[in-house]
């Protein structure tokens, strides 16, 4: 089997012949599509729709992360992650939503920025996308912090180096989809071409376009 020449995602829409929507909650929906395939059958596919996500890996100068820890009802677990959070305003900048979602959950601001990775989390069944931004030459916020509430008022923050996080990753000890991809891709950049060879934080993102 060859190596394609180009290994890169690209844009591609089958025919639907019939769409729904059977369920409709306060960020996501469920759709369902009746979907032509390429031999000319129609299959039903039914995924949740999703406005999309930010995440930051807010990376300190000692080489630590800024993590926190949260209960999440659909796994029954307490999971550590980075901040992160949803793109409430169709067309938002999403810098800008990282930027707010560091300081209310962390109530730390960054200076540097620049774009990790963008994901799909679970692409078979979620449209959702993500983008993971590296924020760098932290401090505190300044002003009051956000009033938090439900499961965000049971958080605890803390600071871990990099590298705890990575072999906890690999060693099945940590499980949030951000955290592990973040970490293992900053590890990644780190050990490659550095930091400064990132995306810039403005880059295009073709799975959630935003205004400037």
């Amino acid at each position: 089997m060859d190596r394609p020449a180009i290994i890169e995602d690209t844009p591609e829409e089958w025919r639907v012949t019939a769409t729904a929507t059977p369920f409709r909650g306060n960020k996501t929906s469920v759709r369902t599509d009746d979907v032509v395939m390429p031999d000319g059958s129609v299959v039903r596919r039914d995924y949740q729709v999703h406005p999309g996500s930010v995440a930051v890996l807010a990376l300190d100068g000692d080489g630590r992360v800024v993590v926190l820890r949260q209960y999440r009802h659909p796994v029954r677990q307490k999971l550590w992650e980075i901040p992160a959070g949803l793109l409430d305003v169709p067309g938002e900048n999403p810098l800008h939503a990282a930027q707010r979602e560091l300081y209310e959950e962390t109530h730390v601001k960054a200076e540097d920025w620049r774009v990790l990775i963008d994901v799909y989390t679970t692409p078979g069944g979620c449209d959702e996308a993500v983008r993971i931004f590296l924020a760098r030459e932290l401090s505190d916020a300044e002003g009051e912090r956000f009033d938090v509430s439900e499961e965000e008022a049971d958080m605890e923050l803390a600071r871990v180096p990099l590298t705890d996080l990575v072999r906890g990753a690999l060693a099945g000890e940590l499980h949030n989809n951000c955290l592990v991809v973040g970490v293992l891709a900053a590890a990644t950049a780190l050990a490659g071409e550095g930091f400064d060879a990132l995306r810039p934080a403005d880059a295009p993102w073709p799975a959630r376009p935003f205004d400037a």
